[in-house]
């Protein structure tokens, strides 16, 4: 084999081993796919002989040595590169862009620097640029973040160059490094000790690039998910087709009968129960929506032998409409996109659980070779299953004896999760470039302070302003633009943009919004995946999981719900972010569907963004009109607005210019319409004109994308600017022109195609709007069913409401004509009462009455003989002061006194009148005692007679106050419960 043959191979072998370093960007992978070239033994005798490449022996180093290890460190030493710079890159892992910076680089180096690169042979290492002269360390990058190895191709003044990109500070944020080798064919040995370095990682450290393993007790379950396509091999059986080495896609024939083979296991936590699948979906594409998802017809469904996975099979039909654009053969340096999901039923878990795998297919020709030997015939995807567990009643039923139940919180796979994954801080390099300097790095979103101090005589021209506003809504006040082109006020741009946007009665919105939140979006991957990008620099933003972030979520979800048609686009979140520094997240979600209905927005993202081309268009025709040299320069440089004015339409400035920039051109947006973005382009453009006549075509891009947005961060420098954009005069009759200009254009290109090609275009425009419309015939027969058994089912519920009711009213009238039979014998039998009443009051009065009368003479009678008590009394006191025998036995009280011993000279009486003074003394005690005796009896008498008449008044008082109060309430009662049923 000669020379120039082993080279070429060497490059063949090289490229491949580059090509799929891009097609996979992960070790795991790598490592499978680099076996069947690695362990080839062609190559291993290229890449083993230094004879070939230039090298030497290890130990001893020389000019023509590109690789010499180290002794430290299993690594190779590569000498006689030139390190030409370093720049920021978008898309790490594309190799169209990694070979458009080396170009740059290459070309425009004006002080390259003479550097040794070590390359480690491990996956712990660290890639090394030394000092040639001292071997000292100028800059190292760990091999876990490089991220993708490229080089030149051959024939190209690339070729002798070689480039790695790796992460810096961020997942957004990638560098991309370039040298140049003296010895060309070192450029292979250096790819091919990075893929090697690759390898190693994949067959020494399989889980670097995943999650730590989990616990029994952790919430995330890990599942693998693998896909596999069976073609009928016109045998009668169905065998695995082959994937396409370069670019990991299924490769397919078109019109053949097709099964897919889902294969589903659990790698982590406890095991969950699956129980079933109720679906098998597919659709050409990436990133569908689920009504874009067609289901294929389920054969099989169960435990494979060994108890491990879980295996579906479905039958897969091409030749069905829906799924033309995956049967028509595929140009063979193209591939696209296909989805496929599956419904599973987990035991534990509450609701069904969506897999969605998106794989790379191309339809080959039926004459091509598909099957090759060791070809992988499968595509594996892992997922991470964020579960919570949630409390169910003792009584309610369950599937199987786990005593947990779960609700799935997150749904994430591997791919979205290297997507989003941020790397270590990096480590800058301690020499400064001239080429691409490391401060020129963009401007991050939601940069800028905005202060809310405002003159006070602004305040009170706005506060009268809003005075008269509020008296009438419904119409501007005439002051409004000219106040509104100032800027409005930062302490009252929440409520202006609120009545600019006429959302200041927007009830039902608020109660959409609060509805919509609830339901699920068929873009939420994407929808999370924007979160963490937006508005970085911003503290309401950047926290993962923060208030910011979690309503900025809700409202993206709560619109690609109301909007089914558009969904979610990027820049909706940069929109929303900005509405939601200014109002409450209900009021900011009406605040965005005005923009984007009422404000022209969604229309840039209908009928394949055509109606963005046309504002490009307006664009370039306004710049030839107001900067003509500018315009020719661009046309000189090959540089269409689209390159560099997409952003500024589709996010209307929110995604890289600050803050202060932003919130003014929201200002005017609402005010003046869509139509302000051409004057803040024309303005961006016409200051930047004398920078941008000086640069080449990456130089404009590259001013586009740095300087212009950090030239604002003067709140000055964006005053004046804004002042410019709103003395630009962009008439709408203007723009209506140039726009009809472009549907001109457009007609006249249309007619000047091949027919053929015309109508072959106009066939596929029409096939996928026949597809788009039968697919939305059947969603609205299939809602129209629905609607239909919805509606005959509310209607059985209707009738037998109606006849629920009609014997609930029958009911209730039997019970008025009840009710007012007894009202009526309660009326009698209260007429009743009230005379029987009346009569015991009277009987009652009269007796009082009579008592009264008895008592009067008992009375009367009583006195009488007191009063003869009294003169008997007194005629007997009498008598006996008449007396000169008696006074001395009696005092003046009438008390009889002691007489211990007579009087000297008093006579002797005698004993018959002793004796007659004693009878007559008894008679009178005992008539005195008598006399007592019928008081005493007189007053019992009167006490008896009082008592009877107390009893008989409290008596008649109580017939009053409760017999006949207690009727006539119960009476009262009855009548007006009556009159309630009756109404």
């Amino acid at each position: 084999m000669s020379h120039s043959m082993n080279a070429l191979m060497c490059v063949c072998v090289c490229v491949c081993v580059c090509v799929q370093i891009v097609g996979n960007g992960s070790e795991q992978q790598l490592q499978q796919e680099l076996e069947d070239v690695l362990m080839d033994p062609s190559v291993t005798e290229l890449v083993d002989g230094p004879d070939h490449l230039g090298g030497v022996e290890h130990d001893e180093p020389s000019d023509l040595s590109p690789g010499t290890p180290v002794p430290d460190e299993d690594s190779v030493v590569f000498s006689k590169l030139t390190y030409l710079g370093c720049a920021s890159v978008n898309a790490p892992r594309s190799e169209v862009e990694a070979l458009r910076m080396v170009s740059i680089l290459r070309s425009q180096c004006q002080m390259p620097l003479d550097v040794s690169l070590s390359v480690p042979g491990v996956s712990e290492g660290t890639v090394r640029l030394l000092d040639p002269q001292t071997s000292t360390e100028i800059a190292n990058y760990p091999i876990y973040k490089i991220l993708f190895c490229v080089r030149g191709h051959d024939g190209t003044p690339e070729s002798d160059c070689i480039a790695f990109t790796e992460s810096h500070y961020n997942s957004e944020i990638f560098r991309i490094h370039v040298f140049r080798c003296e010895i060309q064919e070192a450029v292979s040995r250096i790819l091919y000790s990075f893929a090697t370095a690759f390898r190693r990682s994949a067959n020494k450290a399989p889980l670097a690039a995943k999650a730590p393993p989990l616990t029994p007790d952790s919430d995330v379950f890990t599942f693998t998910v693998s896909l596999e396509i069976k073609e009928d091999d016109g045998k009668g059986t169905f065998s695995a087709v082959s994937k396409d080495k370069d670019r990991q896609s299924f490769k397919l024939r078109p019109g053949m009968d097709k099964k897919i083979v889902i294969y589903v296991q659990q790698t982590s936590n406890k095991e969950l129960a699956i129980e079933r699948c109720f679906g098998l979906l597919l659709s050409p594409g990436k990133n569908v929506k689920n009504s874009d998802m067609h289901l294929l017809d389920l054969e099989s469904m169960g435990k494979s032998s060994d108890g491990k996975s879980y295996i579906i099979t479905g039958s897969w039909n091409p030749n069905t409409p829906q799924f033309h654009a995956v049967n028509e053969e595929t140009p063979k340096d193209k591939f696209m996109y296909m989805t496929t999901a599956v419904d599973l039923v987990i035991t534990e878990v509450e609701e069904p659980v969506r897999f969605l795998l998106e794989t790379r297919v191309r339809v080959c020709s039926p004459n091509e070779r598909l099957f090759w030997p060791f070809s992988k015939r499968s595509y594996t995807e892992s997922f991470y299953l964020k579960l919570r567990p949630v409390r169910t009643s003792s009584n309610t039923e369950r599937k199987s004896n786990s005593d947990t139940l779960y609700e799935v919180v997150s749904l994430e796979s591997e791919t979205e999760r290297e997507r989003r994954k941020t790397t270590a801080t990096f480590e800058s390099l301690s020499f400064s470039l001239t080429v691409l300097p490391d401060n020129d790095e963009p401007l991050l979103s939601g940069s800028g302070d905005v202060s809310k101090e405002c003159g006070e005589k602004i305040l009170e021209t706005w506060g009268d302003l809003l005075s008269k506003w509020h008296l009438n809504l419904a119409v501007r006040p005439k002051q409004l633009p000219a106040l509104v082109r100032n800027g409005v006020p930062e302490a009252l741009r929440g409520e202006v943009w609120q009545l600019l946007a006429g959302c200041h009665n927007n009830d039902h919105l608020v109660e959409e919004y609060r509805t919509l939140i609830t339901k699920e979006s068929p873009q939420d991957s994407a929808i999370t995946r924007d979160i963490n990008r937006t508005f970085p620099a911003h503290d309401y933003f950047k926290d993962t999981g923060g208030d910011g972030q979690d309503s900025l979520y809700k409202i993206c979800k709560a619109y690609s719900v109301y909007d089914e048609e558009i969904g979610y686009c990027q820049g909706q979140s940069f929109l929303a972010a900005v509405l939601l520094l200014h109002m409450p997240e209900e009021q900011a979600f009406s605040v965005l569907v005005k923009i984007m209905f009422e404000y022209g927005l969604r229309e840039l993202f209908k009928q394949n963004f055509e109606d963005l081309h046309c504002k490009f268009f307006q664009l370039e025709r306004l710049m030839q009109e107001c900067i003509p040299d500018l315009y020719a320069h661009f046309l000189d440089l090959g540089l269409e607005a689209h390159m560099y004015a997409s952003q500024w339409f589709l996010t209307l400035f929110t995604a890289k210019f600050p803050l202060y920039m932003v919130f003014h051109i929201i200002d005017l947006l609402l005010c003046e319409g869509i139509s302000v973005i051409f004057n803040v382009a024309l303005a961006l453009l016409k200051t930047s004109k004398d920078d941008l006549l000086q640069t080449d075509f990456e130089g404009a891009l590259k001013f586009f994308r740095v300087p212009v947005p950090k030239r604002y961060r003067s709140e000055e420098n964006a005053k004046k600017l804004m002042e410019l954009a709103c003395s630009m005069k962009v008439t709408s009759h203007k723009l209506k022109k140039y726009e009809k200009e472009y549907h001109t254009i457009r007609e006249q290109q249309e007619q000047q195609e091949a027919p053929i090609e015309r109508y072959e275009r106009e066939n596929r425009r029409l096939q996928e709007a026949n597809m788009r419309l039968e697919q939305e015939n059947d969603d609205l027969a299939h809602e129209l069913v629905s609607s239909k058994i919805a509606l005959r089912k509310d209607l059985d519920n209707a009738e037998e409401k109606s006849d629920a009711l009609n014997k609930e009213l029958l009911i209730t009238k039997q019970k008025l004509v009840e009710s007012e039979d007894e009202k009526r014998r309660l009326e009698e039998e209260s007429a009743q009462l009230k005379e029987m009443c009346r009569r015991e009051l009277d009987k009652s009065e009269s007796e009082i009455k009579k008592n009264g009368s008895i008592i009067g003479e008992y009375k009367q009678q009583l006195n009488v003989v007191i009063s003869r008590l009294v003169v008997k009394s007194v005629f007997v006191q009498m008598k006996v002061e008449g007396c000169e025998k008696c006074s001395i036995l009696f005092s003046k009280e009438g008390r009889l006194k002691v007489v211990s011993a007579r009087k000297e000279g008093s006579e002797e009486d005698t004993d018959e009148e002793k004796e007659a003074l004693k009878n007559q003394l008894r008679e009178m005690e005992l008539e005195l005692a008598q006399t007592k005796l019928q008081l005493v009896e007189a007053e019992c008498k009167i006490q008896d007679l009082e008592h009877h008449l107390g009893l008989a008044l409290n008596e008649v008082q109580a017939a009053k106050k409760t017999w006949f109060n207690r009727t006539l309430s119960s009476i009262k009662t009855v009548t007006g419960a009556q009159g309630k049923e009756s109404v």
